[in-house]
């Protein structure tokens, strides 16, 4: 089964397969275009990958790697950020979804309008990295009070056969009211709907896991998180 082996490396092959048109780079080293994010992906870590994505990351630039083993970063790069995030994945067959919305509840598609609004909740939440055009990656759904956003989930990297849940993010004072649940529970419908398998990644120490549990997610494994500064 192709799918398992796909996620071992999931930007690397997102960027190879499905996203292969948006991808900046070669067969050593591939990114995001700055305006979507700062995803990167290399198939090994070799000298030559590392060397490939300094010149990806221009002069003080700063890319995101997710990697099984530990990075083995070459000298000239500085890790802004580590640690460790989950891999989790959603069997459809095992978790039926039940999408509840309030009644009067201001919940609609996001457009490239709301990409401002957007990037500031991200910001503010901090969900992972958002820039003005990642939301061009794939549906968004978001919740917005008297006009403001407060919550929004969608789908980022995509690789055949899967589709990932991202961008989750409440804020502070719209917490507590099941807005991450009903947004993913939409995004997942999506995902499950053409047939394809929805995951998502997550720092550990997260406490949103529990959520995400109880939408059907399991761990799939565990990476090592990268961010790294180009200091040439």
């Amino acid at each position: 089964m192709l799918e398992p082996v796909l996620l071992e490396n999931p930007i690397w092959n997102a960027l190879s397969t499905e996203h292969a048109p948006l991808a900046l780079g070669d067969q050593r080293a591939r990114r995001y275009p700055p305006e979507i994010g700062p995803l990167s992906g290399i198939p090994n870590q070799s000298p030559e990958s590392y060397e490939a994505l300094r010149t990806l990351a221009g002069p003080g630039g700063v890319l995101v790697l997710f990697s099984i083993d530990p990075p083995q970063v070459p000298p000239g790069w500085t890790l802004i950020r580590g640690g460790q995030l989950h891999q989790m994945s959603r069997q459809s067959s095992e978790s039926p979804l039940s999408i509840d919305r309030p009644a009067g509840l201001d919940l609609r598609r996001l457009t490239a309008a709301d990409a401002p609004a957007m990037v500031a909740l991200a910001e503010l939440t901090e969900p992972g990295p958002f820039r003005l055009r990642t939301m061009e990656l794939g549906t968004f759904f978001g919740v917005f009070h008297d006009g403001k956003l407060v919550a929004m989930a969608g789908k980022r990297m995509h690789l055949p056969g899967l589709v990932e849940v991202s961008g989750v993010c409440t804020h502070p004072d719209a917490r507590g009211r099941g807005y991450a649940r009903l947004l993913m529970s939409l995004v997942i419908e999506e995902i499950e709907a053409e047939g394809k398998t929805p995951f998502l990644h997550v720092m550990v120490s997260n406490p949103a896991i529990r959520v995400y549990e109880c939408l059907g997610f399991t761990v799939s494994r565990t990476f090592h998180l990268a961010v790294l500064k180009n200091d040439g």
